[in-house]
């Protein structure tokens, strides 16, 4: 199981920088983005920085808010939160028709609660590529304590040059991950590379959609309060997405935004209106509990200084995510399957 206590947060909030260095680590992060000056162009020529740096400063209070699987997902009234995000994943490997025994690649694995899920769900072996040392420190012990070592591995390395020959995997999939690429063409054109001919890859895109207007401040405030809180150099269109894997050389099987016939609106969990025991730190009363909680161990010198400066912009992830969802602006879920021809 993994780590969810306060005294776990306090403790591995920062990942592998040093304790001392991560005030000036989240000073540096902040610097990216359009609420302290930043701009895309530099998020982009940055970004293995950026995400680095992110994901350092953020695993800790997502492993405690989510658990192992760090998405959203398309929910059934009257499916816990934790039932549809299994779901979800299963429905990756079924779209792709994943069978024992095949190689299966995790782009942009996060610290492996779906590449576990998957393996299990589908008796295949699940390689997770990942650029951030310390997610990969702790999948490695999540994979030992599931008992899926054997089976399931973890590659360090930048999914936009990866380190594999040409048509080593059987099947490719990304949940909410290769939103964090800078150039989506160049992304998608390295995995058709790894990938077999006549397989597939399937992902969840993090997207703006259609009823995104660039000229509304309001809808650019939204997509910025994301931008910061989740680690992205921009968020593309869903119709820039699949223009990428076209150009990528896919053959699109077929494609939607999973998020338009979700019964339940995959924003429920964070949305201030909404309170649930189950996912209890997910809710606006959990995570208010925990940025007092982060305060205090900051000030009692237990969390390192910068803490709830980290606390402070995922709030405003989840105030934009929410914010967007409503609108309908925004996706966790743009979701394709696509083809390598043979």
């Amino acid at each position: 199981m993994s780590k969810s206590g306060a005294m776990d947060l306090a403790s591995n909030l920062g990942g592998k920088i040093d304790k001392s260095d991560v005030l000036a680590a989240v000073e540096k992060y902040e610097q990216y983005h359009e609420f302290h000056g930043g701009d895309e162009e530099e998020r982009k020529a940055n970004y293995t920085d950026m995400v680095n740096k992110y994901y350092d400063l953020a695993t800790s209070f997502y492993e405690y808010g989510w658990g192992e699987s760090f998405h959203f997902a398309h929910r059934w009234n009257g499916e816990s939160l934790r039932e549809s995000i299994k779901r979800h994943e299963h429905f990756l490997a079924l779209q792709l028709g994943v069978k024992p025994g095949q190689k299966v690649l995790d782009v942009g694995c996060g610290i492996g609660g779906p590449l576990r899920e998957i393996a299990r769900f589908s008796n295949s072996s699940v390689t997770g590529i990942n650029n951030n040392e310390y997610q990969i420190t702790r999948g490695k012990e999540l994979n030992r304590l599931a008992g899926v070592d054997k089976t399931c591995n973890f590659v360090k390395a930048d999914f936009m040059k990866m380190p594999f020959p040409e048509n080593t995997f059987d099947a490719v999939y990304a949940i909410e991950a290769t939103c964090h690429a800078p150039d989506a063409y160049g992304c998608y054109k390295e995995i058709y590379r790894v990938l077999k001919p006549g397989q597939c890859f399937a992902a969840y895109e993090w997207c703006m959609t259609d009823a995104f207007d660039p000229d509304n401040a309001q809808h650019q405030k939204i997509k910025a309060e994301i931008e910061i809180g989740d680690g992205l150099p921009d968020i593309r269109l869903t119709s820039k997405c699949l223009e990428a894997l076209k150009q990528a050389g896919f053959e699109v099987i077929w494609e939607k935004d999973l998020a338009k016939d979700s019964p339940v609106p995959w924003y429920l969990p964070l949305d201030k209106n909404h309170f649930s025991l189950s996912s209890f730190r997910l809710t606006a009363v959990g995570r208010f509990i925990t940025k007092n909680m982060v305060k205090l161990l900051e000030y009692i010198r237990l969390a390192p200084k910068g803490s709830q400066r980290v606390s402070n912009f995922l709030e405003k992830a989840a105030e934009g995510l929410v914010d967007g969802g409503r609108r309908e602006i925004f996706t966790p879920m743009y979701f394709f399957l696509a083809r390598k021809p043979e």
